[in-house]
Formats: structure tokens, C-alpha cells, sequence
């Protein structure tokens, strides 16, 4: 058997960056479905703070494209739809048949955590309503919760979320931030629109995309990514294409994309921006402090005297670095950085760009700086934001 192939730990993050659209030149990053097919997953959240996440992780790779660009370019054209990866995540339509595996589970398992009362004459009725009306929400096909509190489904919103998880349905839109289903059979293109493909096939085309989205990983990383089993990794990795490597300091195993591999002589310019704490290159917490010696919380449902570095701290790649965070909020045209902590005075003009580039983009004219601790670094980054 041959030696894995040595990496370095500045090789290993430099492959990260480049593998999830941060390194190299912008214009070959394919706009915002070339980076959603890049990463496999976009991952959704509720929180809206500068935008929703899924709004960041584009504007993150690319600069300031137009939200209703971002929107569009998910939600038209049968390009994506979305299902159950790393979480909700809107995932390329290519990927439909990937996860037939996990439809498949649902479907044996029988039941959601929420119980239908009467599931067949329930599941017959959404069918029937979205065969005949179209895409519908929850709200339009009968109401979502019962009015009690949020996890008090209404029969209808449990049975469309059932046949979401089995696959009769699909979610190809959000609108206003509401789900919107449709037959799958109808949303999915025909050439994509079957669960052909066996168990193994799908968790070797899943752990093949999760390693090539990372660059280098390890049996965790890519379990993480998708969120499968590492036994389910164990069972498919030698058939992924992926390469064994040995990355210093990781201690652990580890594959390589080969492409990866092979661009590591390349350069390019890295990004300088915010990341949403539900970006795909900081997702995996183990991951981004072995990587960047980063830790990092999303410190949103902790309790408000417990929190460290803010309610959606987002932490401020630069140089291909981690090297501070910022925890933004809005108030009319002004961008407010509630709280910044940051590694160094190298940090205060990389903290003040990725702030005026954002304010740029959500139509803020003014950034006023909160709170940072360190009154010198403070007073640099306030004359900096101006």
C-alpha cells in the first residue's frame, strides 16, 4: 500500500479555500449557480440579520450580486430544490437522485416526528389539491399550524412535510420565506426525476461531492458534510476517487480531492468579506478550528449575558485567514457593528472593507462601530469605516 501523500497545514487550508470558491479568480466561479453546483449545498436558516444566510454565501464568493439576482438564480428554471443535507439546505437539481437513499429511509420509517391522525385520506388530499392548483404553501393548502405554538403542525402541513421527506413532493421555491410545494414529478426534470440509484451509489456520489467541495477532509469532515454515518463513509471511500493523504497536524486520516490536488501550485486572489456562521467553510466547528485555529459559536440561542462575540457573530475571512468577528445589525441607512473583536491592528482595514462592502450591498450608507474592547484598535477601525 502507498504512503498517503504529505500536505502541509497551510497546503491542506489553501486547498479549503480554493475547493469552496474564496481563492482564485471570481469569473471562474460561475456566478450564483456555478457556486451553489461548486458546493453542493446551501445551507438555510431563519436568522436575518445583513440577509438570510443562503443571500451570504453567494455574496461571500462574489461580491455584491443583487439579492433578487441570488433569489432568482436558486429558484428558476427547476435549477435546485430544497431537502435534507447538512440541514435544510437548497441543493443543485443534479443532486435529486443522490438522495433517493435518504427518501428511501424516511419512507421505511413510516411516520415523521410529528403523527398523522389520518394519514391516508391526509396525504391523498395535499396530492390531490397540488395536482389540481399547482405549487401551493402550507398556508394555501389549508393552514400549517393549528394556532397554538410552532410546533403545533396542522394535519396538512404534517402531511405535505411527509411526502417532502419521501420525495412525492418536492420544495422548489421559498416565498417569503414560506415553503412552496409541488409535485415532484412535475418540478423535476424527467431526466433526473428517479431513485434508480442503490444506497452505495448515492453515498459515493455524496462522500465524492462532499471531498470535492472541501478540497481535503477527514472521515468526520466528510460524514459532516452531508450528513451520513462515518460507517457509511468507511463503505464507499475507496470507490470515490478521493485520494489518502497525510496532513500535518491533523493526526487523523484524510483524502484529497485530486483537482485539489493538482491546483495547489496555482495562486489568486483571496476574498476579504463576513461569513455567515452557516457558511459551508466554517459549518463544522472541529473542522474550521483545525483548519484556521478559529473557534467559533453561533452565540444566537444563548442567552444574551452569556454571549461572547454577539447574537450572529460573523467571522472576517481575509488573506485566507480568520482574524476577527463582527456581529452586525441594522438601523435605517446605517450598518451597525455591534460588537468586533479583532486578532491584531493588521485586522482594522480588512474589518473595515468587508463592513463598507457590506453596508454597500444592503443599502446601508453609513457603518457606525459598537463596541471593541481595545480602545486603540476601536479608534482605528472607526477613522477606517468613515
Amino acid at each position: 500500500m502507498n504512503k498517503p501523500a504529505p500536505l502541509s497545514a497551510d497546503e491542506a487550508r489553501r486547498m479549503a479555500l480554493r475547493a469552496q470558491g474564496f481563492l482564485g479568480a471570481p469569473e471562474r466561479r460561475g456566478g450564483v449557480r456555478g457556486i451553489l453546483r461548486r458546493l453542493g449545498a446551501v445551507q438555510l436558516d431563519t436568522i436575518s440579520v445583513l440577509a438570510r444566510s443562503h443571500e451570504l454565501i453567494p455574496y461571500a464568493r462574489l461580491g455584491a450580486v443583487g439579492r433578487s439576482a441570488v433569489e432568482t438564480a436558486y429558484w428558476t428554471e427547476n435549477h435546485a430544490f430544497e431537502y435534507w443535507s447538512h440541514a435544510a439546505c437548497i441543493l443543485p437539481v443534479e443532486e435529486w437522485p443522490h438522495f433517493a437513499f435518504r427518501r428511501r429511509a424516511r419512507r421505511a420509517r413510516g411516520h415523521r416526528w410529528h403523527v398523522l391522525q389520518d394519514a391516508e385520506r391526509s396525504v391523498a388530499a395535499v396530492l390531490d389539491r397540488l395536482k389540481a392548483d399547482g405549487p401551493l404553501t402550507s398556508t394555501e393548502l389549508g393552514g400549517a399550524k393549528n394556532g397554538g405554538p410552532w410546533w403545533d403542525w396542522s394535519e396538512t402541513k404534517i402531511a405535505v412535510e411527509w411526502l417532502l421527506d419521501t420525495g412525492d413532493v418536492v420544495c422548489a421555491q421559498r416565498r417569503g420565506w414560506k415553503r412552496v410545494y409541488d409535485l415532484a414529478e412535475r418540478a423535476v426534470p424527467d431526466a433526473l426525476f428517479h431513485d434508480d440509484i442503490d444506497d452505495a451509489e448515492c453515498l459515493r456520489r455524496l462522500v465524492a461531492q462532499a471531498g470535492a467541495a472541501m478540497g481535503v477532509a477527514t472521515r468526520a469532515d466528510l460524514a459532516d458534510y452531508h450528513r451520513v454515518k462515518g460507517e457509511q463513509v468507511d463503505a464507499v471511500i475507496a470507490d470515490t476517487g478521493l485520494v489518502p493523504v497525510e496532513v500535518e497536524g491533523w493526526g487523523k486520516p484524510a483524502w484529497a480531492d485530486p483537482a485539489a490536488l493538482a491546483e495547489l501550485s496555482r495562486g489568486g486572489r483571496h476574498r476579504t468579506t463576513l461569513l455567515s456562521p452557516f457558511d459551508s467553510l466554517i459549518w463544522d466547528r472541529p473542522r474550521t478550528e483545525r483548519i484556521f485555529g478559529f473557534t467559533h459559536r453561533l452565540e444566537a440561542y444563548v442567552p444574551k449575558p452569556q454571549r461572547i462575540h454577539g447574537y450572529f457573530a460573523m467571522p472576517l475571512l481575509t488573506g485566507g485567514r480568520l482574524v476577527g468577528r463582527a456581529d452586525p445589525a441594522r438601523e435605517g441607512s446605517t450598518l451597525i457593528a455591534r460588537q468586533v473583536t479583532l486578532d491584531s491592528v493588521r485586522a482594522v482595514e480588512p474589518m473595515a472593507q468587508a463592513l463598507r462592502e457590506a453596508a454597500d450591498w444592503v443599502g446601508c450608507d453609513s457603518v457606525r462601530v459598537e463596541r471593541l474592547d481595545d480602545p486603540a484598535l476601536a479608534a482605528a477601525l472607526r477613522a477606517a469605516v468613515v
